[in-house]
Formats: structure tokens, C-alpha cells, sequence
């Protein structure tokens, strides 16, 4: 059994899955493992560069548990981390529930659906090294490489008049370097990305549901994060989110 902080090249073969399917399987048996409703979703991949850099051909989707899920400000251990590496996402929180259907939903239906709009960052992890070599099936049994979730307060409902794609997202790491990126880098805009988790799910038999949140993947390239550092990230005019690592 992989303990705490340890890591494989791939599963053995008898278990591993192959197809996304099978990836989706293996990660619904994350669940029975948590006693909290599950907070939300994650998209990992949403760049052509990110697709690249890990070996697939799209966007993998993860689930978000609540244990792992905390407010700006948190300070949170990167022990056992391998990537060490922090993203800055749009994240919305759901109104009501998008169930599955046969037609496949627009961005204009889903984001109808949102409560409201949330800056994030996600510090990912994954149990595979390389994890750049674990193919997307394997990716997604491993959460699409979920760890620590950080959502910030609720923004003010003028985004609902903005164009999220062409909207600042700038990371500032601990030494203050500013990254610098955009909506628009996640799949083209954050309601796009929202609108492929909503038919991922729905392809999979799975309702997004109400209060529930998802995190969009990142809008700049991951910036390199170390323990006792504080990074922050800023979405301007929609807020400025922070998180501290332990010493």
C-alpha cells in the first residue's frame, strides 16, 4: 500500500485502469473515504501547453474534498507534495443542480446556474513520479491531481458584466514576482470550462449539484511555491486571494 508521502510510477496491472472511463471508476472510490459531502470539482489541463506537458489529449476532471478545501489566508503543509507548485482559477459556486441530459449544455446555460463567482488557488499534488508519464486514465484515478483547495470570498456581482476570458489573473510568489495570465487561458474562458465540466459529468451520469464548487483551472503557468512561503494571487477588481505554507 502507497503510504503518506510516497509515490509509484503506475499501478499494477491488474488494477490499472486504461481508458478515461475506467480512471472516472477508480476515482468515484474516493468518496468512501471522506465523512463530508463532496465540495466540488476541479478541471486539470485546460491549456494546450498543460495538455502537452503531462501526455493527454484534453481536460481531466477531479474531485475537490472538503478536508482538503480551505479559506484565503490558510496555512497548509506542503510535506509529501512532489509538484510544489501554485495556480490561480475562476471558481464558481453552483444555485441549483445541473443534471445529466442527452444535449450537451451551453456556457450561457451554465453559468445561469451559479450562485456566484469565487477567486481560488490550487496547490495540486499526484501520487504518480513521474507523474507526466502516467497517461490521462491513471491521471484522473489519482484525482486529476487534486490536493489543497483554497477559495476566497465571494466576488461582487459585477462579474456577471465582465468578459472573464480577457480578465487579469496575476500570481505573486514569495519573492513577489508577478505571473501574469488570463481568463481566457483555461479553455478559452472560464464559462467555457465551466460549461465542459458540467458535460463531462453528464457524459458520466453524474448531477453537479447545488453548492457545490468548481474550480476552472489555472489562468497562469504554475509558479514554483516552497515551505514558508506566502504567495498570493490577484483578480483585481474581483479580489485578491493569499496562502501560507508551513516552515
Amino acid at each position: 500500500m502507497v503510504g503518506e508521502g510516497s509515490c509509484v510510477a503506475h499501478l499494477p496491472a491488474a488494477i490499472r485502469p486504461i481508458t478515461r472511463a475506467e480512471g472516472y471508476a477508480a476515482q468515484r472510490a474516493l468518496e468512501a473515504y471522506t465523512t463530508q459531502a463532496l465540495f466540488g470539482w476541479k478541471i486539470a489541463a485546460t491549456s494546450v501547453a498543460g495538455q502537452q506537458h503531462i501526455h493527454v489529449d484534453g481536460p481531466l476532471a477531479g474531485r475537490l474534498l472538503a478536508e482538503r478545501c480551505f479559506s484565503s489566508g490558510a496555512t497548509v503543509s506542503l510535506k509529501g507534495n512532489r509538484m510544489l507548485v501554485a495556480e490561480g482559477e475562476f471558481a464558481f459556486r453552483m444555485a441549483c443542480d445541473l443534471s445529466p441530459r442527452a444535449a450537451a449544455y451551453t456556457p450561457a446555460e451554465v453559468l445561469a446556474a451559479v450562485a456566484t463567482l469565487h477567486p481560488a488557488i490550487e496547490i495540486p499534488n499526484s501520487r504518480f513520479c513521474p507523474f507526466e508519464e502516467a497517461g490521462a486514465a491513471q491521471l484522473i484515478a489519482d484525482n486529476a491531481c487534486a490536493d489543497y483547495f483554497v477559495l476566497g470570498a465571494a466576488v461582487p456581482e459585477i462579474w456577471r458584466s465582465l468578459d472573464l476570458a480577457a480578465h487579469p489573473v496575476i500570481g505573486i510568489d514569495a519573492r513577489g514576482v508577478r505571473h501574469v495570465g488570463e481568463g481566457r487561458n483555461v479553455l478559452g474562458g472560464p464559462a467555457i470550462a465551466l460549461a465542459w465540466l458540467v458535460n463531462e459529468l453528464s457524459g458520466l451520469g453524474i448531477t453537479l449539484a447545488a453548492g457545490q464548487v468548481v474550480t476552472t483551472g489555472t489562468c497562469f503557468k504554475p509558479f514554483a511555491v516552497a515551505p514558508g512561503e506566502r504567495v498570493a494571487v490577484d483578480f483585481g477588481a474581483l479580489g485578491r486571494i493569499e496562502i501560507r505554507f508551513a516552515a
